[in-house]
This record gives structure tokens, sequence and C-alpha cells, in this order.
């Protein structure tokens, strides 16, 4: 019987021990759990405060530097604070949010612009509709007086005009002028004529061929792109210097226009930010133009992108910018010979000959030249009453003018708008002439440099 209670015993102690080694496992375990649960929680509340963080950075940091970059290509957008603190989930999220609020901006923006672009085009064709009444006006007054100050109201119209026309060519409006096929040297002076500071603008004409022209659909926009070319030439260099406009031709290439200024030059980002918008991009927002906006480099890519004329900008051998204006070959054409080039348009620079006798065509007849002439004395006549008055006789016989007919008159061409304009201006130059010969004596002449000294004055085309 002891041997039983033996073995009862040292089972009864074996349980026991395993019972203890049972509570003592499962109390570690609840530990264990206890711990796992404490970093666990430590590690969600690390987490949920991270991610508050995050989101407080996206609302007051990401996307308001999204936003500004849109403007700002060179603006840094920051990203997330501490990536090991988000999980990928979360993280993913985060970005689609920049990536939400970005082309929300997008949209916004591009709405407003175009609503923008909308009203400025209906404004645009309507003030350009009043300027052009308004020169039509002033261009009848111009033949009913001789007032200079006419034509100075018609200058400061024209650029009243050309800044309508370029902001409605901004807004992608039509230009507004229709053209036949135009010689490309009057479309350089028609450009010359739209700015401040035409009487700087030098004209050097190298083409081969003087009677090459732009095709009607083109000659409009090539106007308004040289025009602006030329103002932002003129505006930002000394007035003392020149503008020099070089006209060459080049082949199966097209033609060239070379505008060269002596003016202050631009830096690297101001250069890089000029081909871009001379390059015509598909899009611009009148907002990334500054504030006043600077609209000239954006109107010349702009009419880059639509009628394919290729625009470059470099520095100049002058000091200032070289812009050089291609024209592809397709969109240009060679006039007839009967159609008469404008009297203003500078002559093909011609290669000169080597150092010999020149040779005169035989055909070409001798001009002679009119010796000057004795002034014949005036006498009083012969008979009848003396009046005390002097009687002239003309020194020379008065040719016959002959008398065109009906036909002669259909053949003869119409006179061009510059043929008129150089009439017009001859006769008010020999009216302000004779006026001024009947006190010479007592008065002095006149300043004949007061209307280019008020045109001096207008200087003021914004830099694109």
């Amino acid at each position: 019987m002891g041997w039983i209670v033996a073995v009862i015993a040292v089972a009864a102690a074996v349980a026991a021990m395993a019972r203890a080694q049972n509570a003592a496992r499962a109390e570690y375990t609840a530990l264990g759990r206890v711990e796992v649960a404490e970093r666990q929680a430590k590690a969600a509340e690390a987490r949920t405060a991270a991610l508050t963080e995050e989101i407080r950075q996206l609302a007051r940091k990401r996307i308001p530097a999204v936003a500004i970059a849109l403007s700002h290509p060179t603006a840094q957008v920051p990203g997330l604070r501490d990536a090991t603190e988000i999980d990928g989930e979360a993280a993913r999220l985060l970005a689609e949010s920049v990536q939400a609020a970005r082309a929300a901006v997008l949209e916004e923006r591009g709405r407003v612009d175009a609503a923008a672009r909308a009203a400025m085009r209906g404004t645009s064709a309507k003030i350009q509709s009043l300027l052009n009444q308004s020169q039509q006006l002033l261009h009848e007054l111009q033949h009913e007086y001789d007032d200079p100050r006419i034509l100075q109201l018609d200058f400061r119209n024209e650029l009243a005009l050309r800044r309508t026309q370029t902001t409605a060519v901004l807004c992608d409006a039509w230009p507004g002028l229709a053209r036949q096929n135009s010689p490309l040297v009057e479309i350089v002076l028609g450009a010359q004529s739209r700015v401040a500071g035409y009487e700087r603008v030098k004209v050097a004409n190298h083409l081969r061929d003087e009677r090459l022209a732009l095709v009607a659909r083109a000659a409009e926009p090539l106007a308004i792109a040289l025009a602006e070319l030329l103002a932002n030439a003129t505006a930002y260099s000394h007035p003392d210097t020149d503008v020099q406009v070089t006209l060459q031709q080049s082949g199966g290439r097209g033609a060239f226009l070379v505008v060269d200024d002596a003016g202050i030059g631009m830096d690297d980002d101001a250069l890089d930010r000029a081909r871009t918008l001379l390059a015509g991009p598909d899009e611009v927002l009148l907002t990334e133009l500054g504030d006043p906006p600077q609209t000239g480099f954006a109107v010349v890519g702009r009419l880059v992108a639509q009628y394919g004329f290729d625009c470059h900008i470099e520095a100049s051998p002058f000091g200032g910018m070289r812009t050089m204006l291609r024209v592809p070959a397709h969109l240009l054409t060679v006039l007839e010979d009967d159609r008469t080039l404008s009297v203003l348009a500078p002559e093909p620079v011609r290669a000169q000959p080597p150092a010999a006798a020149p040779a005169v065509p035989a055909a070409a007849p001798a001009v002679p030249v009119p010796a000057e002439q004795e002034p014949v004395p005036v006498s009083q006549p012969a008979a009848g009453p003396a009046t005390g008055l002097p009687s002239r006789r003309r020194r020379t016989p008065r040719p016959a003018r002959p008398v065109p007919t009906a036909e002669q008159g259909r053949e003869q061409a119409p006179r061009t708008p510059e043929q008129a304009g150089a009439s017009w201006a001859a006769l008010q130059q020999g009216t302000l002439n004779g006026r001024s010969l009947a006190d010479r004596s007592s008065a002095p002449a006149p300043d004949h440099h007061q209307d280019d000294h008020d045109r001096q004055n207008d200087q003021g085309d914004d830099k694109p």
C-alpha cells in the first residue's frame, strides 16, 4: 500500500508542477500580449499623428505649391514629410489628392481664361471697328484740310489699332483685315508705319526678286508679327540708335526678315521664356503674361503656329537682340509685271561690280542737264493804261498736255494707297513751303521736325 501512496503523491506533485508551469506560461504570454498591444497602440498613435501631419502639410503647403508651380515651373512641390511613417495605401491616396487638386486648378484656370478671351475678343472687335471708322474719317479730313495735326491723329489712331489687333489675335480672333497678294517690301513698310519709333527703322532690301510677294491670307499676319518685333526693338533700345531690318531670299527655304537692335538684351531666363513663346506653344494663358501683360512674343508665337512662320531670337552683334522671322516658300509668290510697287519701297541692294569704267547701256538715252536760265526782265505792256502792277511773262512755252482718252483711262492702273499718301504728303509740303515764302524775311523757317519729335514721345511699347 505504501508504494501506491507514493505513486499517487508523485503524480500529484507532477500535476501541481505542470499546473504551475502552465500558469506561469499563461501569465508570460499574457504579459507578452499586453506589451505587443501597447507597442501596437503606440505605433498606431504614431501613424495617426504622422498621417495627421501629412494631411496638414497637404492642405497648407503641397496643394498651394502645386497651384504656384502651374504658373512658375521652377517652383518646388514638397513631398511626404516622413515616408516611413505612412503606409503604401495612405501615400497613394495623398498623391492622388495632389493630382486631383492640380487637375481641378487647371480646369478652373482654363475656364476662367476662356471666359476672359471671349470677353476680350468681343471688346477688341468693337474697338477695332470704331478705330477703323475713325481712320476713314481722318483720311477724309486729310483731303479737306492741310493741318499736320490730322496726320498725328491718324498715326496715333494707327498705334491704338495695332494694340487692339494684337489683343484680338492673342485671343484667337481673326486679324480683322483682308489683303491681296502683297509685296514683301511693302509689308515691311506697313509694319514700320505701325511703330512709334518708325523713323529709327532702317530697311535693307537684299531680295533677288524685288517683286517677291506674300499670299493674301498671310500678308496681314506677317505685318502684325513684324510690327510687334519692331515695337520691342525700338522700345528697348536707345533712341539715338537705329533698328536694322534686312530682307533676304533663300531659295527653297523662303524669305527671311532679320531685325537687329542695340538694346539692353536679355538674361538667360528671359531668353528661354522668349524662345518658348516664339515657338508657338499650344496654349498660352493670359495669366501667364505678367502684370501688365507682355503680349508681344506671345502674339508672334500665336501667328507662327497658325500660319507656319518660324521665329528665332538670339544675341545681336550690335549688342542687343537679333530676331529672325522666316516666311516659308509655300506662302510666297511673285507679282505680275503690271503691278506697280510703292515709291517708298527700298531698292534691292545689288553687288557692286569691280572697279572699272562704268558701262553705259547703248539703248539708254543721254539725259541733258538743263542749263541755268538767266532771269527775264519784267516789262510793262506797251499799250493800255499803266496800272502800277507788274506783269509776268512765261520764260518757256508750256508743253501741251495730252488729253487722255476713255480707253487710256480704263487701262491706267489705279493708284496704290502708298502712292496716294505720297502725293498727299507732297501737296501738303508744297502748301507749307508756299506759305512760308510769304513771310520768310520776317519769320524763321518752320520746324519740319516737330512732328518727328512728337512721334518720338510716343515711345512706350511694352517688352514682349
